[in-house]
Order: structure tokens, then C-alpha cells, then sequence
């Protein structure tokens, strides 16, 4: 498997060291490097800032939110970035959930796979700049219908770097894994486990089978975030992700819909998330963390001394994931490097 980096989303402000954590990536040979957003930094500044500084490592978004901007506003910086990477860009994108989609962005969220469908198609009809762009679909329309009638197709005034830019599509449940096997050239899981390996390769597979799939198993690339904390203590390894779990598990979405808390759920840990998200949202953050048991961590992440990640490693060489995606700063990836080779 290849190795990428992860920077994620800011909290409070830029992360520290960022740019050392990049340049020692690209040293280490690892293949990617990742941005995020949620509602606060946005995934493109960051991404040009720090890669500008790169030459040979892909540049990828995981995740650019759909609903932040339209289909030709996200592909006009797609086809941007890859010019000034040389065409080392990925863009990768998600529906995130209704709580920000329609309590930030003020959009609706009802059919996210239909929308995501034409999203997706007009984004590569701007990048590949074969005719003016029309699109005429229950969520979007080019040109606009009831507007002034004034308005016309257009095509990119930028000719494309490449006429085709690699997107990949973030996705738990899955119809929308299946979806991103269809329309598009990778998936970034999050919260994967080798448990759930069957499952997702089901998923993939009823994507994979549909008219006009682009890839199969061979040629689709599965980008998974996955914890690695190399340390000689496992509980202890394990407690500094416990925090994390319980916000996606208990506290990011609402109570009725929570995509991550279905994940575990569906892993064989409804009892737990159910527990974890009642105690999070009734805020007794610190009950909920208490509550995620070292398994749920283990089945999940890469934790504990090194001879032990390298063994639980050969599970996860067996999955469909074909890139690991780490975070840490450039001490820490140096360290999980050597592990992990």
C-alpha cells in the first residue's frame, strides 16, 4: 500500500509545522497529501500554500464540501490547481451531513446521491472544456431556468492541464460507496476496519457492475484515514483517539442522523456508538470517550509497539484500501514510515 499524509481541517487556527510535515512527506517518498474543510478553513488555500513548496507529491482535497460552492466554482479551482502542480492534483469530494449543509451553507440536503451524481458530471464536463457546459438536472441547471433568460453556456476560458482530474468521492453507507465506484476514480473511507472489508468490497462491487462504471477493482484507488500511533503502551495509544471517536460517533450530527455513528454500528458496536452518542449529547464528553472500548480503537486504527502494527498491517494489505492516509506532525511520520516499511 502507498502511504499518504493527512493534514485535516484547522481547529483554532493553522496547524503547526505544517510545511515541515509536508516537505518531510514528499522526502519520505509518501504518494499524497490531503486537505479538509468543514466550517471554518476552507481545503484550497491551504493545499496551494503548503504545495507550492512540493514537486512531485499528489495534491488532494479530503473532503471539499459540495454544498460550499457550486460545480463550476469547485471545478474552476480544479483546474487551477493542477495547472500550477503540474497535474498533480486530486480532487476529492463529500455531502457532509444536513446539520452543515443547511445550518452553514443554508443549502438544501434531501438527495444527496442524485446530487452528488450531477454535481460530479458537471465538474468533468468544465475540466475536459469539449463544448459549452449545459446541464439540465433536477438539482442544478446550465443555464439557470426562471432566471432573466439572459443567461448562456459557456466553456472554461482556461484550457485544461489535463482534460481529465481524478475525483474521488467520500462515502460511508453504501449506496454511496457503490455511487463513488460508478462516477468516479477513488473513495476516501473514513473509520475503515479490515472487519468491514466484505462489506465495502460488496458495495464497490454493485458500482463497479453498472453501465458506464469507470473502473473495477484494478484501477480504483481507496484512500483510507487511518490512526497510526507507534508507542509501547496501547491503552494509551488508544486514549488519545478515544476524544476523536466520541466527537464523530456522538457529537458530529444529529442524533437521527449520524453517518459515523452508523459506521460503528454496522462494525458490530451499535450498543457502544448508541451509548456514546446519548452520553456526548446530553454533554458528559468525558463519559462518552470513557465509553469506546480499545477494540473499537484497534479495529480501526494502527496502535501500540512497532512489531505489533507491522503485524496487523498484513490485514489491511488484504483489504480494498490502496493508500493509508496518516496525521502527525514530521517527527511522527518519520517514526510510522520506518514502522510501517
Amino acid at each position: 500500500m502507498k502511504l499518504g499524509y493527512h493534514l485535516g481541517y484547522w481547529s483554532s487556527g493553522p496547524p503547526e509545522g505544517a510545511l515541515d510535515a509536508v516537505l518531510r512527506a514528499e522526502e519520505l517518498g509518501f504518494d499524497s497529501v490531503w486537505t479538509a474543510e468543514g466550517y471554518g478553513s476552507d481545503a484550497f488555500t491551504p493545499l496551494a500554500w503548503w504545495g507550492a513548496s512540493t514537486s512531485r507529491i499528489k495534491l488532494g482535497t479530503n473532503i471539499v464540501q459540495m454544498s460550499a460552492r457550486t460545480p463550476t466554482a469547485t471545478a474552476m479551482h480544479a483546474l487551477t490547481l493542477d495547472h500550477l502542480s503540474g497535474g498533480r492534483f486530486v480532487l476529492g469530494l463529500g455531502a457532509s451531513g444536513p446539520q452543515v449543509v443547511e445550518g452553514w451553507y443554508g443549502q438544501p440536503y434531501p438527495k444527496p446521491l442524485a446530487r452528488t451524481r450531477e454535481y460530479v458530471d458537471i465538474v468533468r464536463k468544465v475540466v475536459a472544456r469539449e463544448a459549452p457546459v449545459t446541464h439540465d438536472g433536477q438539482h442544478f441547471q446550465l443555464p439557470l431556468q426562471g432566471g432573466t433568460g439572459l443567461g448562456k453556456p459557456l466553456k472554461s476560458t482556461v484550457h485544461p492541464f489535463r482534460k481529465e482530474i481524478p475525483i474521488f468521492l467520500a462515502a460511508e453507507g453504501p449506496k454511496n460507496v457503490a455511487l463513488s465506484a460508478e462516477i468516479c476514480d477513488g473513495w476516501l473511507p473514513l473509520f475503515f476496519s479490515p472487519k468491514s472489508d466484505a462489506f465495502y468490497r460488496t458495495a464497490l462491487q454493485e458500482g463497479f457492475s453498472r453501465p458506464g462504471a469507470r473502473h473495477g477493482f484494478d484501477d480504483f484507488e481507496v484512500a483510507a484515514s487511518v490512526p497510526v500511533l507507534v508507542h509501547d503502551d496501547v491503552e494509551e495509544a488508544a486514549s488519545w483517539i478515544k476524544p476523536s471517536l466520541a466527537l464523530y460517533i456522538g457529537g458530529m450530527g444529529a442524533k437521527s442522523v449520524n453517518f459515523h455513528h452508523d459506521v460503528f454500528a454496522r462494525m458490530g458496536y451499535e450498543d457502544v456508538a448508541d451509548k456514546v452518542q446519548e452520553l456526548y449529547l446530553a454533554g458528559r464528553k468525558e463519559e462518552a470517550i470513557a465509553a469506546i472500548p480499545t477494540s473499537l480503537v484497534e479495529d480501526t486504527s494502527l496502535i501500540g509497539p512497532a512489531e505489533k502494527i507491522r503485524d496487523e498491517l498484513a490485514a489491511w494489505e488484504e483489504t480494498v484500501v490502496t493508500t493509508l492516509l496518516l496525521r502527525g506532525d514530521a517527527a511522527t511520520l518519520t517514526k510510522v514510515a520506518e514502522t510501517l516499511a
